[in-house]
């Protein structure tokens, strides 16, 4: 490795081709890879079901990559080529040439109600937002809006899955799993489209 922590050429060569004879034969059941865009740094992460995991840096590649590896197989592997697709789709979007993602979905670190709000959540139009009580009464659990932030604040997929298109009733923001100032950032980079 070098000073930077990316590896030199060599070795750089040989995870590539390991990533590969990984991939071919089968033996990846999570690859993952990093991505820059406007709100910091996001890993990325597919299952052979499409994509399981957006991971804001501040909640922590590695314990990211340990939940993966405990809730869904320890064969996780840097392997980027399998994200090039949502690597293109984040990028369409962060530069405002896509209002909607493509992207089979894996909802494998999900369940119950928080699923079912996930799920909800692309319903919501770019450039609109809903409040937490309007996603209970679409969920059909009208009292459950604190269930709703909850699921929100769980979503595996943030950005493709736009739980930072949920503000409180009075029209504030709220919490973000990626934080105040990137749900500002998405919001106002929709609001501009």
């Amino acid at each position: 490795m070098t000073a930077t922590n990316k590896p030199d050429g060599d070795l750089a060569r040989l995870h590539e081709r390991l990533a590969h004879d990984a991939e071919t034969r089968a033996l990846i059941d999570v690859a993952y890879r990093t991505i820059d865009s406007p709100v910091g740094p996001l890993l990325v992460a597919a299952s052979r079901h499409g994509l399981v995991r957006v991971a804001y840096q501040s909640e922590g590649f590695d314990g990211v990559l340990q939940t993966m590896a405990d809730r869904i197989s320890p064969r996780v592997l840097h392997a980027p080529a399998r994200l090039d697709g949502a690597a293109r789709e984040l990028d369409e979007y962060f530069s405002g040439r896509r209002t909607s993602f493509d992207l089979p979905l894996d909802f494998a670190l999900t369940r119950g109600f928080r699923a079912e709000v996930q799920r909800l959540l692309p319903t919501i139009a770019y450039g609109d937002t809903a409040s937490y009580a309007e996603l209970a009464r679409a969920a059909g659990r009208p009292r459950a809006f604190r269930a709703v932030g909850s699921a929100c604040a769980t979503n595996p997929l943030p950005v493709v899955v736009p739980c930072h298109r949920v503000l409180r009733a009075d029209g504030t923001l709220g919490g973000y799993v990626g934080g105040v100032e990137a749900k500002r950032t998405l919001l106002d980079l929709e609001a501009s489209s």
